[in-house]
């Protein structure tokens, strides 16, 4: 694969302590001696190809899990030490790191702050206690509060991760939720519905009816606070799921949305540039013990599924879909097509067109945010 204007780096960690009932994402609870191991090859694949990026500067790094924050500063710093030599790293990239309250000591701050991170990102998913034992997270609401604030004194971007909708989730708990977040004052703040994933233990108490699903009105009340209470405070919805305060999207996860090529390192991580997808095995021993070259397998794309990839991500953002683009990527009858599965939507206030100075952009209203995977998929490709 090449990246001729690669952008961005994605590490995975998939080392966990314990998994969380509702985590469908690679993770392994195996040891210190993998972890390791793990380190030394990822070290090594990334300077195995560092072709793919032939003097393409890089804008951002991501290091995201499974639990980043199981690795020790040491090891972090060895990564960072070999990216820093392989690629042509921005002097302003974003380097995200993923943490977990319940890993965050007052000397483990201290050293990731003598790295180079400059973007945090905690999963907190509640501050509600009963709810955190329900999902089998380890930390308590007090630790990540604790946690967050020993960040604030290194860190000035915090992003932090929550999750409604849970079992025994209703409108006041998650209301007290979104405030406490509010006093914290993050810079950013990702909010996901809970999904009940194939082969979690959540899904699997959701079928012997230990547990059920919220109803649709609840979701989307639940939605609704999010959104209100959030932006009522000062926070942009620029994704579906993800709010900030001015001038803090996250890069990383936006060039995502924006079909922007980046290398995944790592068991299980992904990689795109362009026209094709590359999968590294979900398999950190395989990974570890592979030599000149990690187990993986590669997805070449079709037009109509990369078009069908540039719907699905860009009408998920306030951005939206600019039809110039579409256009130009994939043909004017592909755009008139677009245009007439979309036209029901634009006439009920589901979506709309807006014009810039970049030309028309269909995008989703508020109202359409609700019905965004119907929207999405019929204005795929029909085949």
């Amino acid at each position: 694969m090449f990246y001729p204007a690669m952008t961005g780096i994605y590490i995975h960690i998939p080392f966990c302590k314990t998994r969380c009932d509702y985590c469908a994402f690679y993770s392994t609870t195996l040891g210190a001696e993998w972890r390791e191991r793990y380190v030394v090859r990822l070290c090594a694949e990334a300077a195995e190809r560092r072709e793919e990026s032939p003097g393409g500067e890089v804008s951002t790094i991501y290091i995201g899990g499974g639990t980043p924050s199981q690795l020790s500063v040491e090891q972090l710093a060895r990564i960072f030490e070999t990216l820093y030599a392989v690629y042509h790293v921005s002097p302003d990239a974003e380097v995200t790191i993923e943490v977990n309250p319940d890993d965050i000591t007052e000397p483990y701050v201290a050293g990731l702050a003598q790295l180079p991170i400059n973007r945090i990102s905690m999963g907190v998913q509640s501050f509600d206690d009963s709810l955190l034992r329900r999902i089998h997270r380890r930390h308590t609401a007090a630790q990540a509060i604790e946690a967050y604030r020993r960040l604030r004194e290194y860190f000035h971007n915090i992003s932090i991760d929550l999750i409604y909708a849970l079992p025994g989730e209703d409108l006041k708990r998650w209301t007290a939720d979104i405030d406490r977040a509010v006093e914290l004052a993050p810079e950013h703040i990702s909010a996901y519905a809970l999904s009940y994933e194939e082969g979690t233990p959540l899904t699997a108490q959701l079928q012997a009816g230990r547990v059920h699903e919220t109803d649709e009105e609840t979701y989307i009340s639940m939605y609704n606070l999010l959104v209100d209470r959030l932006t009522a405070a000062g926070y942009e919805l620029y994704e579906i799921s993800n709010l900030c305060r001015p001038s803090f999207r996250a890069r990383h996860n936006s060039s995502y949305w924006h079909g922007v090529p980046y290398i995944g390192l790592g068991a299980g991580a992904h990689s795109y540039d362009g026209d094709s997808r590359r999968i590294n095995l979900p398999d950190v021993r395989s990974y570890a013990e592979s030599k000149a070259n990690v187990p993986c397998r590669i997805e070449r794309l079709s037009d109509n599924e990369k078009y069908d990839e540039m719907v699905m991500t860009r009408l998920r953002t306030s951005d939206g879909l600019l039809l110039s683009e579409v256009e130009r990527c994939f043909g004017a009858e592909r755009k008139e097509y677009l245009l007439a599965q979309a036209a029901s939507y634009i006439r009920c206030g589901k979506a709309a067109i807006i014009s810039d100075n970049n030309g028309e952009i269909l995008r989703l209203t508020r109202d359409g945010i609700y019905i965004a995977d119907e929207i999405i998929a019929d204005l795929m490709c029909p085949d």
